[in-house]
This record gives C-alpha cells, sequence and structure tokens, in this order.
C-alpha cells in the first residue's frame, strides 16, 4: 500500500467534501435540456472552476489538480454523493480535454482549455451521422482544403449538448480516395454559431432536446483547430473512446449514491406493509 497516496487521495476527499457541502445547490437545477438549465448548469461550472473543482485531473496550469486516478475517483464519489448537478461541460472536461492533453498542441491546450474548465465554452460530441453510427469509419461528412484552414460540409446527428453548445468536436474525410473507410479521416474543432452551421434540436417524448442534428454547409475552420495531422482522425478518435470508456469508472459513485437517496425516500415514506 503506498501510504503517501493514501494520505493525498484521503486529503483531496476532506477538502472536495466540505466543499461541495457548502456550495451543492439545496434544490434541483432546472433540465440542462432547457435554455434556462443550460444557462444555470454553466455558472454551475463556472462555481465549480473557481474552487478548481470542475477537471481536478487536468494539470494544474490549465486550471486543475493534477489529481491522479485515485484522486480522481474519490472526488466523483463525494461529487455525486453531494447530490451535486449532472456536469453539463463533460463532453469537453472527459472527452475533448484529454484528446488535447494527449494530441494537440500547446497552443491548442491554452487556447482551448481555460474556457472549458469556467463553462465559458461549453462543447458537443459531432461524431454520428445518418449512415454512420456504430459504423463510424462510414461517415460521408468531408472537411475540403482551403487557403488558410478547411471547409466543412455534411451532416452529424445524435449530437449530444448541440442544441444549446457553443463549439463542437468531430471527424470529417479529408481523402476520400484512402484504400479503406478508417483512412483519410481527421479530426477537428469548429463553432455551432459560425456561418454556415445549422443546429436542429431532436425532442425527446418529452419535447426536451437531449440531442441534436448538426448541418454543416462549406463551414470554414482555421488549420489551428484541426487536431493531430491531417488523416490522423481515426487513430486519435480511437484515443477518445478509451478516455469515454474510463468514465465508467465513476459510475459506481453514482449508482451508491443513487441507492442511498432511495433509501432515505423508503424510510421517509414508511413501509407500506406497515399500513
Amino acid at each position: 500500500m503506498d501510504l503517501e497516496q493514501t494520505a493525498r487521495t484521503e486529503a483531496l476527499r476532506t477538502e472536495a467534501r466540505a466543499w461541495l457541502r457548502k456550495h451543492v445547490p439545496t434544490r434541483p437545477l432546472p433540465s440542462l435540456e432547457t435554455e434556462e438549465g443550460f444557462t444555470a448548469h454553466r455558472e454551475w461550472e463556472a462555481l465549480l472552476h473557481s474552487g478548481r473543482w470542475s477537471a481536478v485531473s487536468w494539470p494544474e496550469e490549465y486550471g486543475g489538480r493534477g489529481a491522479d486516478l485515485f484522486g480522481w475517483l474519490a472526488f466523483e464519489e463525494e461529487y455525486w454523493a453531494a447530490g451535486a448537478p449532472g456536469r453539463v461541460s463533460q463532453n469537453g472536461v472527459s472527452l475533448l480535454a484529454p484528446t488535447l492533453l494527449a494530441h494537440g498542441t500547446a497552443e491548442q491546450r491554452a487556447r482551448v482549455l481555460p474556457p472549458m474548465a469556467s463553462g465559458e465554452v461549453i462543447w458537443a460530441q459531432a461524431w454520428s451521422e445518418p449512415e454512420a453510427g456504430s459504423d463510424l469509419a462510414a461517415l460521408r461528412s468531408r472537411a475540403v482544403r482551403t487557403e488558410g484552414g478547411w471547409l466543412l460540409s455534411g451532416q452529424k446527428t445524435w449530437s449530444s449538448r448541440a442544441a444549446f453548445a457553443d463549439r463542437a468536436f468531430g471527424i470529417f474525410r479529408t481523402d476520400p480516395g484512402a484504400a479503406k473507410p478508417h483512412q483519410g479521416l481527421t479530426y477537428l474543432m469548429f463553432g455551432l454559431r459560425d456561418p454556415g452551421v445549422t443546429v436542429r434540436p431532436i425532442g425527446r417524448l418529452d419535447g426536451k432536446p437531449a440531442f441534436a442534428e448538426i448541418f454543416l454547409d462549406e463551414v470554414f475552420v482555421p488549420g489551428e483547430d484541426v487536431i493531430g495531422e491531417p488523416g490522423q482522425g481515426w487513430r486519435i478518435a480511437m484515443s477518445a473512446t478509451g478516455d469515454e470508456r474510463g468514465l465508467t469508472l465513476r459510475s459506481p459513485g453514482r449508482f451508491l449514491a443513487a441507492a442511498d437517496r432511495l433509501t432515505e425516500l423508503w424510510r421517509e415514506a414508511g413501509d407500506p406493509a406497515d399500513t
């Protein structure tokens, strides 16, 4: 057992518990799948950032705490146990940020990570297409070179957070003549309010847009918003999916917190068998 590591983890846990006890809203925020709720969750991200809790596993230079895996898990356990709001910034903080830390440039990290951590810029994931869901390599949306960057055209669908988010990251076909479908792809970032972008919310049965379609009509993206090198999109996407799978490590903390709250409600309501 690494006693020093255990001490660091427990110190972070204690600090997180105290901060969350003081700052977690006493009433649930409106659904983040409404404009009002999205704004409220963005403000919560800003408050988290003020305490350096919005991205605990990031390097300190970008607003994180440099926490290791055990520290991150300790924070997640305390976060959900405290009944804190869902994270509207998850796509950015947990998916795009690790991608930039692993494959991005120093300039990209310095430009993109701080406003992501503060909630100023919320990110959507733009991977799936009408004919490219589980078979992601079948995507057709393209990026064509132009002076100073790229022109994006095509359609993305089932894009989480896109109805109200500010920017998105996705994969685009830059070499239609590549020998294999997963070759000739490039990973790019783009603005959801840029000229040529149309966002169409996808309503659930309750009418709230958990996802959206994104239509792109020759949307200009500067060369500085390519992550990695052109043609490396598939490799970078697979790296990102590894980060996404890693999020399941926090699931026990969420489930245990939910179970505790259900138990409390049952005790408050009383056992129907006793009436």
